[in-house]
């Protein structure tokens, strides 16, 4: 014989109650088949409100009409398919049922209070009657049933809400010789009996439960739990688009997972097929064909899997119990876990330290302060005498583990879970392993529960590195970096690697998608965005959907974006920008940027503030941390001053090489911004602080083309038209310096503590000498390299060159590179 499990939503309606239905008979065709069934979906909820609000003397008719009302509709379809169905009997038998729980609730308003026998008789009317809509409906098609009374055949311990079966006793009374080898057999989930003969429940949705303790009474061949998903996967596929379907878990396996969270099957559901060795199959009422998962006895079927799951407890409570007089205290950890087995308190996780000072341990929440008051009951005088420190407790907290028979024997398992989570900028608050060494457990914040899972898989099963870009500034830069991105998709795809734009933002609108934008049409779908820009948004985004890997990038100028750099690491980004305001702000916000940097384990990189797409800032931090030292730099650190000095070389007036460059956009649209040097100094002092230099703007020596005060309150039209004024002085510093066999080159340099930026004479023996036409270059001078060099030289300008740099920087945020 053959126990099939349905659910809830495989009864919700009449096309999902008759696929039930068929899949019933399917089995008992091929072999003797018994059905479980639960409420219709909704119903259970509908029932234990009534019972509440009836105690709170609150209404109760729109709980009790719509309850009847999917009954109605479910027997309606069911005598449409087939009209020898029981309509009218079946409407009498509800009504009878629901008048009776009307009497119960009138009973439940003048007591103002529900007693739990009486709240166990109405919760379990929902899977009463759907046996009594089965039975029908199996009679009308010509079939003879058998139906089991749980409450009569199945015995069980504990109280009305929460009881256990006895499957040796309910064995024998379930008597499976009596039943007639061609009846179907069916029988209501979620009830049994006590020694009294009362119903009792088995936990909420103890069906599953209720399917295998039949299974064990039946001696059954297998016990199927149907449910509206393919089987047992990874993790929650709803979490997890990528979450992979799990073919085969051992007994252990399984009710550790369920132990620590999965849904898909009742934590009690094992234990009754694993002392009659009955393999459970998980399979999905919508896609029957599908091959599920089963669970069974065999460890050794790992499919190469070390680890099989991934699952997250919500709701749990944190206690640790220390103080110095626990030292040698023989019996604590006795008396504190006696103390919650006497409270009926369920004890989730425990860890202790090996200093044996303090003892931690996890309840469900909603036992909390229960827990906390009769332990300091218990431990009263210790607490009054100091040899305990006060009870801690710690709410909202989640338990993350993971789970595999596999885990044995295999090596670096936690150092890979542990380093998903902090790659995800989540804190651990307690770790604990299982004695079988099957599963590990990490109690992380709750907020970060549905993160840890996420980064959790994807450091467990997937090769797959992905990388969420929050992109603010689409103007030149920014849209050469979503070009490039478009580009590159195939590319990357080959390295298992996926880079999903989920926000594009200018100054006025912002466009999100936690999946990833479309980027084909990205430009007018920015234009017609209705979200305004808003950094707080793009905060509750992220915590909204769970954004394990994002990315802030700012491919803008603007100061008031890059003052949210701090912000941004302490809520979980990385950040990547060639904006240059927030490394040449104050030296203390400079600091503050890489504590939070630090602090977070996340990144911080701007290797296109200086020299666009060469790899500067990179090479410089590594000699630096390799135990080099910079001894003196010098270098052409702005692509439109090498470009102007070198057409000055050639011969070109100042104002002439000026309006080429502007022509050519190697300049700012107010060739003044270049030429007066402040964008050379914000370089220069990047690389000063780079090398341990705490200055400020302001300790930059600052030379600039323009005389000062030069075209003081000008437009721009009218700086062009005046720049001519300065040609003549500044032939005269290009032909003295051709004397000497020399060229003028615009030169940010370095050396000890001084650093300026200044127009300089270099000879042909000078590193500089060659670089023009748009060219960076930059000379450092260091232990390693010296006398000669560290030369880094190319173009040091343009929107694809620094889009290039930005998007290098993007993927170095992945952990292990590319």
């Amino acid at each position: 014989m053959r126990v099939l499990k349905f659910g809830g939503t495989s009864l919700a309606n009449p096309e999902r109650f008759l696929q039930a239905a068929r899949l019933i008979e399917k089995a008992h065709l091929e072999e003797q088949a018994a059905g479980v069934l639960s409420a219709p979906a909704k119903i259970t909820n509908h029932l234990v409100a009534l019972s509440e609000k009836a105690s709170l003397n609150q209404p109760t008719d729109c709980h009790f009409d719509e309850a009847v009302n999917i009954f109605y509709n479910i027997i309606k379809g069911l005598h449409a398919e087939n009209n020898n169905f029981d309509l009218a009997g079946t409407q009498a038998l509800i009504d009878r049922e629901f008048a009776q729980i009307a009497e119960l609730l009138e009973q439940i308003r003048a007591a103002g209070k529900v007693e739990d026998a009486v709240k166990a008789t109405i919760d379990c009317r929902g899977e009463k009657l759907s046996i009594a809509m089965m039975k029908a409906w199996f009679e009308a098609n010509g079939y003879a049933v058998t139906v089991i009374d749980p409450v009569e055949k199945l015995l069980a311990h504990g109280t009305y809400l929460e009881s256990s079966v006895d499957i040796a006793e309910s064995a024998k009374r379930v008597d499976v010789a009596s039943i007639p080898k061609r009846n179907l057999v069916l029988m209501a989930g979620f009830t049994a009996g006590n020694e009294k003969g009362e119903l009792v429940l088995l936990g909420r949705n103890g069906s599953d439960y209720s399917a295998a303790c039949l299974a064990a009474c039946l001696k059954a061949s297998a016990c199927e739990i149907w449910t509206d998903v393919d089987g047992v996967f990874t993790c929650d596929p709803r979490l997890v688009p990528d979450a992979r379907l799990l073919p085969h878990l051992s007994y252990r396996e399984a009710m550790e997972l369920s132990y620590f969270g999965a849904k898909v099957i009742h934590p009690r559901t094992i234990g009754p097929l694993v002392q009659t060795n009955i393999p459970c199959l998980i399979k999905n009422t919508g896609n029957p064909d599908a091959p599920g998962s089963v669970i069974d006895s065999d460890e050794n079927a790992a499919e190469g899997l070390q680890v099989k799951g991934i699952t997250n407890l919500d709701n749990v409570a944190m206690f640790n119990v220390s103080g110095p007089g626990m030292q040698g205290m023989v019996g604590m950890a006795a008396r504190v876990f006696s103390t919650m087995s006497k409270a009926g308190i369920s004890v989730i996780l425990i860890t202790q330290s090996s200093s044996e000072y303090s003892i931690s341990f996890c309840v469900p929440a909603k036992l909390a302060d229960h827990a906390l008051s009769v332990l300091n009951t218990e431990f009263a005088r210790e607490l009054q005498s100091g040899a305990l420190d006060p009870v801690d407790i710690i709410k909202d907290l989640s338990i993350v583990s993971v789970v595999g028979d596999g885990m044995r024997t295999a090596k670096g398992i936690a150092a890979r879970f542990f380093s998903s989570l902090a790659q995800a900028n989540i804190s651990i608050v307690a770790i604990a392993q299982g004695s079988s060494e099957r599963s590990i457990s990490a109690v992380v914040p709750m907020n970060k529960a549905i993160e840890a899972v996420k980064a959790t898989h994807q450091g467990l099963f997937s090769n797959k590195k992905s990388i969420d870009v929050f992109l603010v500034g689409v103007g030149g830069v920014g849209g050469a970096l979503i070009e490039q991105i478009k580009q590159q998709k195939a590319f990357l795809a080959k390295k298992d690697i996926e880079i999903r734009v989920c926000a594009l933002a200018n100054v006025n609108k912002m466009l999100l998608n936690e999946n990833g934008l479309d980027l084909d049409d990205w430009k007018n779908d920015l234009q017609n965005a209705i979200q305004p820009s808003d950094f707080d948004v793009l905060l509750s985004f992220i915590k909204l959907h769970h954004v394990v890997n994002p990315v802030f990038v700012d491919c803008t100028s603007a100061q008031s974006v890059s003052n949210l750099y701090v912000r941004a690491l302490r809520e979980g980004f990385h950040v990547v920008t060639p904006n240059k305001k927030a490394n040449t702000s104050s030296y203390a916000y400079y600091q503050e940027l890489r504590e939070a940097a630090r602090q977070g384990s996340h990144k911080f990189l701007y290797e296109t503030n200086v020299g666009a797409g060469l790899p500067v800032i990179e090479n410089l931090q590594n000699l630096l941390a390799a135990g080099d030292e910079v001894e003196k730099f010098e270098g052409i650190l702005s692509g439109s001053l090498s470009f102007i000095f070198g057409k000055l070389e050639e011969g070109l007036t100042l104002s002439q090489a000026t309006l080429l460059a502007k022509e050519k956009g190697f300049t700012e649209p107010d060739p003044r911004d270049d030429l007066s040097g402040a964008d050379v100094a914000r370089k220069l002092l990047i690389l000063a602080r780079e090398t341990g230099l705490p200055l400020e703007f302001e300790d930059i020596e600052v030379e600039g083309v323009l005389p000062r005060g030069f075209s003081d309150g000008m437009s721009r039209d009218e700086f062009l038209a005046v720049l001519p004024d300065l040609d003549a002085e500044f032939d005269q510093r290009v032909q003295a310096a051709k004397k000497e066999g020399k060229v003028l080159r615009y030169v940010g340099s370095i050396n000890g503590s001084k650093c300026r930026v200044a127009i300089e004479a270099v000879d042909e023996n000078h590193p500089l000498y060659k670089v023009k036409d748009g060219e960076n270059a930059l000379a450092f001078l260091t232990r390693y390299y010296s006398p000669i060099p560290l030369l880094l030289r190319g173009y040091g300008a343009g929107t694809d060159v620094t889009a290039a740099g930005v998007f290098a920087d993007i993927l170095r945020t992945l952990h292990g590179g590319i």
